[in-house]
């Protein structure tokens, strides 16, 4: 199953995208704060599966290594959790935006992405610095994010990253991807993010 329940209505959707550690999930984050949006990040999905199930095992070792969950199980994941949030309330898809957040990594990803939810835009957050993102990653291990402090790991995903999620990006229509700094403050960058998502949310019902 890689479609929200037929019942509730699609959401509408902007995608966070860009190299590991480039603040994808911050932004996110920020971005969810704020009324009218809803952020969904599949690394937090991912990390809430019970580890004693079969699929949590398996998630946990993918993420332990460095590696991608399986499209069919992601699709799976964030469907389910999408249309979670519809029936409790917690995302009306006429008024909120859905923010997500680590999906889609893939062009199987993308091309299954509109069942689950319609993509207005996506968000491009720009680094080119790489061993930035490296220092970055590996400093949110201290917070708790155990699968960031093995360097080869996190290099590893960067691999992974320029191999099969940045190509991504030609899956969407140039007209819908907002490139933006991530260099600056997290202030400074949620600025622009926000002056490239605020009329898409402000327009969901016209």
């Amino acid at each position: 199953m890689s479609e929200v329940d037929s019942d509730h209505p699609k959401p509408r959707a902007v995608l966070m995208f860009g190299m590991p550690g480039v603040g994808k999930g911050t932004q996110g984050g920020l971005l969810g704060q704020i009324p009218g949006f809803v952020h969904l990040s599949s690394g937090d999905c991912f990390r809430g599966l019970d580890r004693d199930s079969e699929l949590g095992r398996q998630v946990a070792g993918l993420i332990d290594r460095g590696e991608f969950v399986p499209d069919d199980v992601t699709m799976r994941v964030i469907a389910a959790e999408v249309d979670g949030r519809i029936a409790r309330r917690e995302l009306d898809p006429s008024k909120e935006l859905l923010v997500l957040d680590g999906v889609p990594r893939t062009c199987n990803q993308a091309s299954l992405i509109g069942g689950i939810a319609d993509v207005l835009g996506v968000v491009y957050l720009v680094c080119n610095d790489v061993e930035a993102m490296v220092a970055r990653i590996k400093a949110r291990a201290a917070e708790g994010r155990e699968d960031d402090a093995d360097e080869s790991i996190v290099r590893h995903r960067f691999e992974i990253y320029r191999n099969e999620t940045a190509p991504v990006l030609d899956c969407f229509d140039g007209s819908q991807v907002h490139e933006i700094d991530a260099m600056g403050t997290p202030a400074t960058v949620l600025g622009e993010v926000l002056r490239a998502v605020a009329p898409l949310q402000a327009n969901l019902d016209a």
